[in-house]
């Protein structure tokens, strides 16, 4: 019988962040775009924010207290106060107060308690929202207004802000309204105008980058939420394989079909910095709850949203996709977690006991 070499080292046990600690380096992640969205678009976005993610942590309390829980830990966790938030990225920046309050109980209740609430919900309880606020009130959903910076001529003060969010009295400001980029062009790709003469005549790649373009929080602020995904991948959070995944796989068939008919289909730099392209492939995509465990399980659940994505945008009923691809591969996670699985330490990949001496065999 051989003799077993002798160990020289071991697997330790590391300590993962709480997830109050990980819900707070998400929100931090989040401010930088969050605080420029607020600038962009003034008092009505704040008011809008406040509702929704007020909502959402009452939303939360409300259940617990009816299902006779205890309250604590699970308000003070902080992941109703990141679902309102992320929820609030994805609404337009002018939308009623109803909407962000309707969005907060269907993300809380219908799309995290009812499936026994932290940790057990299938899908991401922010898109659920978006997804359903966009099928039952398009018009609501599809209103955007150019920029009004704060500060600038013409831009609401305090009290209007109040009555645009609130709906009461009377407001001084004569808003532009607006499609999003993705809108505008689809829209015009329909009367048979080339997406490149559409792009031109609306926007340029400049506001695209600055956020100066009508659209969400989380449409408008690309550079900062990259930035935010950064710190992500830094503090360990997220991991790469999802984000790189998703939007290299638009890239990939913005840049194919660009090539095929250039007039038709937009290049990959419009897929890229509009729409919710980053923020849903560091912030949305990457949830721990209801994305794959394993690093090879992330990579295809990352190139299914991308994919998904693209096609909804092209050639779907809406102009934006990521909503959408997201709650179809969160619906796929389980799959790819069975049949994807990671390395148990200690044993081959197939689950037999690793050798003495090294590999797998």
């Amino acid at each position: 019988m051989s003799t077993p070499p002798p160990l020289v080292g071991g697997p330790y046990l590391k300590q993962s962040p709480s997830v109050t600690a990980i819900m707070g380096l998400v929100m931090v992640a989040l401010a930088p775009a969050t605080l420029y969205g607020f600038y962009q678009f003034g008092w009505p976005a704040i008011n809008l924010f406040v509702v929704t993610v007020a909502s959402a942590w009452l939303c939360e309390a409300g259940v617990l207290k009816l299902t006779r829980q205890p309250l604590l830990p699970a308000v003070g966790d902080g992941s109703a106060l990141l679902t309102g938030w992320l929820l609030a990225m994805t609404l337009p920046p002018w939308a009623p107060w109803w909407v962000g309050v309707m969005g907060s109980f269907f993300a809380i209740v219908l799309a995290k308690q009812v499936f026994g609430g932290l940790g057990q919900n299938l899908f991401n309880p922010a898109m659920v929202a978006r997804v359903i606020l966009l099928i039952s009130f398009p018009v609501q959903m599809t209103y955007f207004v150019a920029p009004l910076p704060l500060g600038d001529l013409g831009a609401p003060g305090f009290l209007d802000g109040l009555a645009i969010t609130f709906g009461f009295g009377v407001s001084g400001v004569d808003a532009v309204s607006s499609a999003s980029i993705l809108g505008h062009i689809k829209t015009e790709l329909g009367q048979g105008v080339s997406w490149s003469t559409a792009f031109r005549e609306a926007f340029e790649m400049r506001g695209m980058i600055f956020g100066t373009v009508p659209g969400s929080l989380g449409e408008t602020s690309a550079p900062l939420l990259i930035l935010g995904g950064m710190l992500l991948l830094g503090m360990r959070i997220i991991t790469w394989h999802i984000p790189l995944a998703m939007m290299g796989t638009i890239a990939i068939m913005a840049g194919l079909f660009n090539v095929i008919d250039p007039l038709h289909y937009p290049d990959a730099w419009v897929h890229l910095l509009s729409g919710a392209t980053v923020l849903g492939a560091f912030f949305i995509a990457t949830d721990l709850v209801t994305s794959p465990s394993s690093p090879l399980g992330k990579i295809v659940f990352g190139v299914g949203c991308g994919a998904l994505a693209y096609i909804i945008r092209t050639w779907g009923g809406y102009p934006e996709g990521i909503a959408f691809a997201v709650l179809i591969m969160n619906a796929a996670t389980p799959l790819i977690d069975r049949y994807i699985k990671p390395r148990v330490y200690g044993r081959t990949t197939n689950g037999k006991p690793l050798e003495y001496g090294g590999g797998e065999k």
